[in-house]
C-alpha cells in the first residue's frame, strides 16, 4: 500500500484499479475515491446511478459507531444519485482534494493532497419541501488519471442515454414581469444551462406583444431546430408564447357557439373548422407585469397575422416541449407544474428532460348575430379564464400599474367592495354525473371551524394516475353537443363565473380555485358564483386563501366539470381573464384538449 500525502491508495499491481464486480458484470465499476470534503469512500457505478461509502480509518471497528474518543465522526450511511438526476460529468484534471473526518462544530480535523479529479453535477431534493431543487455537485479524486477519465467517460456514456434531455432552447425574457426581474432570474440560472450544455438562443423583449407577434411569423423550419421554447415571466407572458404558437398551428373544429337571441336564425358554429390562415387578432391588455413605458401590440383587428402554413409542426407534439422560468406576480402555472414558485427548481426540471402534458382550453368570442361575416377571435389558455369580478379585478389593476404587483390587493378590495354582479347565461355540456350541494350549510359550519374532514379531493401530483390514464372515464363516449339533452343551462346573475383548466394554486390560493383539477385530465371546471350578500362572498374568498379551505361549499357557488360551455351577457357587460389577458366578449364559448402541450416539468411532488 502507498501513501500520497495523507491519502492510502491500494495498489493492485495494474494501472486501472476500477474494477467489475466479481467480474461478471462489465455495467458495474467499482473503486477507492477521495470525495472532497468528505473523506475516502467505496464508489459505485451502475447503468442507474452513482453510489458511495464512507470508509472509516479513524476508527476502524466492525460496529457502526458513532462517535470514537468522544468525538463524533461521519455517518457511514450509504449515499448515491441518481444517473437521471445528473446534468454533467467532467474531468477537471490535477488539484487539490480535501479529507474532513470529523464534524464537530468548529472544529475540522483534516487534509489536503493534489490528484486528478471529476466533477459530478447533479440536482438535490429538500427534505422539508420534495418539490423544490437546487444544483449539488461532488468532486472525486484519484491518483490514477486514467481511472478519472475511464470513470468521466462510463458516467457520460449513460447520460447519453437520457434522450428526453433537450439540446437547443430558445429563450424568451420579459424584462418587466413581477417586479421586473426577468433579466435577473436568467442570469441566475443560465450558468447551468451552460453547464448542461444546453445551447440557448436568448431574446430579451423590448414591447408588450412581441413574444406573441415572434411566435407567429416564426416558420416551422427555424422552430424545428429547437427542442422547445422557454418563457422567463409570469402567466400572461406565458400565455403570449402560447397564442403565437397554437394560433397559426393547431387546427380543430370550433366549440358551439351560444345561440342567437332570434330563434329563427339557424346555427351552423358547431361545424366550423378553425382555418389560422384567416384568423383574426384585436387589440390585447397585456397583464403580466410588463412596466407601463413598454409600448402595446400594433395588432389590430383589420390586420390578419402573417401565419405560417407549412404543416410540419403540429399540435399535440412529442417532441417540442414549453418551458416557463417564473418570473411574474401569480406564476400559477409554475406553482401547479413543479410544485414550487422558485426559478432554480424550474431550470433544472427543463435541463433534466422533465414532461408533464398539460390541458389547453380554446376560448371563442363570437359576433353578436350569426349573420355576421366576421371571423371569430381565438385565444388560449393554459390555467384559467373568468368573468366578473376577475375581470373587474384585471381591468382595475390596469389603472396602477405603477404599484407592480400589489395593484392587484387594491383593484382586488375596490372590485369587492362594489360588489357587481352581472346577469348572463351559461350552458354547459354534461361530462359525468352532477355534484351537489346538498348539506351545503353544514359543511360551510364545518369548514367555518375547521371540522371539515373532507379529504376525498385527489390533487393532482407527479406520475399523476388521472392525468397518465389513456382512459378518459365519463368522456370515453363523449355525448353529441347537438343534442338539447346533452347541455344543461344555467340563467341569472353572477357575481363571478371561471372556468379553471388547472387548480390556479399560487400564495394567495394554496390549494388554488379547484383543488382536485389536474393538468391533464381533459376537464374544464366551471365554477359560476350567483349573486349573494357581500359577507357571503367575502366568506368564498376567505376559504379561498385558506390551507385546505373549502371555496366551492357554498350554496350560492355552482362547480361543474365540463368539456365545452358557451356564455352569454345580458345588459351591462364585464370582461373576461384569460390568463392575465383582457378579452372584451359578449357571446363566447369555450372547449378544452386534453394534452395538447408538454411543458418541461413533472407535476408536484407530494
Amino acid at each position: 500500500m502507498d501513501r500520497i500525502g495523507d491519502f492510502s491508495i491500494k495498489d493492485d499491481g495494474s494501472q486501472n484499479i476500477a474494477q467489475c464486480i466479481g467480474g461478471e458484470d462489465p455495467t458495474i465499476l467499482t473503486s477507492n475515491f477521495f470525495l472532497d470534503h468528505v473523506g475516502e469512500v467505496f464508489l459505485t457505478l451502475q447503468p442507474d446511478g452513482l453510489s458511495w461509502k464512507l470508509i472509516e480509518s479513524l476508527c476502524n471497528d466492525q460496529e457502526e459507531r458513532s462517535t470514537c474518543l468522544g468525538i463524533q465522526l461521519l455517518s457511514k450511511r450509504d449515499t448515491s444519485i441518481n444517473i437521471s438526476d445528473v446534468y454533467d460529468v467532467e474531468f477537471i484534471d490535477w488539484g487539490l482534494v480535501h479529507e474532513t473526518r470529523l464534524t464537530n462544530p468548529g472544529f475540522l480535523l483534516g487534509h489536503a493532497s493534489e490528484m486528478y479529479r471529476f466533477t459530478v453535477h447533479g440536482v438535490e431534493r429538500s427534505k422539508s419541501q420534495p418539490s423544490l431543487l437546487a444544483p449539488t455537485v461532488f468532486t472525486f479524486g484519484h491518483v490514477d488519471k486514467q481511472t478519472c477519465q475511464m470513470w468521466v467517460n462510463r458516467m457520460n456514456s449513460y447520460l447519453s442515454l437520457e434522450t428526453d434531455r433537450p439540446k437547443n432552447l430558445l429563450v424568451y425574457i420579459n424584462p418587466g414581469s413581477g417586479k421586473g426581474n426577468g433579466c435577473r432570474t436568467w442570469k441566475n440560472v443560465a450558468p447551468i444551462f451552460s453547464q448542461a450544455k444546453v445551447k440557448t438562443k436568448v431574446i430579451v423583449t423590448e414591447r408588450a406583444g412581441q413574444a406573441l407577434d415572434a411566435m407567429t411569423s416564426i416558420t416551422n423550419q427555424e422552430l424545428n431546430l429547437y427542442d422547445g421554447i422557454v418563457a422567463i415571466g409570469g402567466d400572461g407572458f406565458f400565455n403570449e408564447i402560447l397564442n403565437g404558437i397554437l394560433l397559426s398551428r393547431h387546427k380543430a373544429p370550433y366549440p358551439p357557439s351560444p345561440p342567437d337571441d332570434d330563434p329563427t336564425i339557424e346555427t351552423k358554429a358547431d361545424v366550423l373548422l378553425h382555418d389560422p390562415s384567416v384568423t383574426i387578432v384585436d387589440p390585447t391588455v397585456s397583464n403580466d407585469d410588463e412596466s407601463p413605458l413598454l409600448k402595446r401590440s400594433s395588432l389590430n383587428e383589420s390586420q390578419p397575422i402573417n401565419l405560417n402554413q407549412d404543416s410540419e409542426m403540429s399540435f399535440p407534439n412529442e417532441r417540442f416541449r414549453f418551458g416557463l422560468i417564473p418570473s411574474g406576480s401569480t406564476d400559477a402555472i409554475v406553482i401547479c407544474t413543479t410544485g414550487v414558485r422558485d426559478p432554480m427548481t424550474s431550470a433544472l426540471q427543463i435541463i433534466l428532460g422533465k414532461r408533464v402534458c398539460l390541458d389547453i382550453a380554446q376560448v371563442v368570442r363570437w359576433e353578436k348575430y350569426h349573420t355576421s361575416k366576421n371571423q371569430p377571435h381565438v385565444r388560449y389558455a393554459a390555467s384559467f379564464a373568468g368573468y366578473g369580478f376577475y375581470g373587474d379585478v384585471i381591468t382595475e389593476s390596469e389603472k396602477y400599474r405603477w404599484m407592480g404587483p400589489k395593484r392587484y390587493d387594491y383593484a382586488g378590495t375596490k372590485v369587492f367592495l362594489r360588489h357587481k354582479s352581472y346577469e348572463a347565461k351559461v350552458a354547459y355540456m354534461k361530462a359525468g354525473p352532477e355534484k351537489t350541494n346538498v348539506g351545503a350549510s353544514a359543511k360551510r359550519i364545518k369548514a367555518f371551524w375547521g371540522l371539515s374532514k373532507e379529504s376525498e379531493r385527489l390533487a393532482c401530483r407527479a406520475k399523476c394516475d388521472i392525468c397518465n390514464s389513456t382512459s378518459l372515464g365519463p368522456q370515453i363516449e363523449k355525448p353529441d353537443p347537438k343534442q338539447e339533452s346533452n347541455w344543461v343551462s344555467v340563467k341569472g346573475r353572477f357575481l363571478s363565473i371561471g372556468a379553471a383548466v388547472i387548480s390556479c394554486r399560487n400564495e394567495k390560493a394554496p390549494d388554488g380555485l379547484v383543488a382536485d383539477a389536474h393538468l391533464s385530465d381533459g376537464f374544464l371546471h366551471l365554477v359560476l358564483i350567483k349573486e349573494c350578500p357581500r359577507a357571503f362572498y367575502l366568506w368564498h374568498l376567505t376559504q379561498l386563501a385558506r390551507k385546505g379551505g373549502t371555496p366551492l361549499n357554498f350554496d350560492f357557488v355552482e362547480h361543474h366539470k365540463t368539456t365545452t360551455f358557451t356564455f352569454t351577457s345580458s345588459g351591462e357587460e364585464s370582461v373576461w381573464n384569460v390568463d392575465g389577458e383582457i378579452l372584451k366578449a359578449q357571446k363566447l364559448s369555450a372547449q378544452v384538449f386534453r394534452g395538447l402541450i408538454s411543458l418541461f416539468a413533472s407535476g408536484p411532488e407530494t
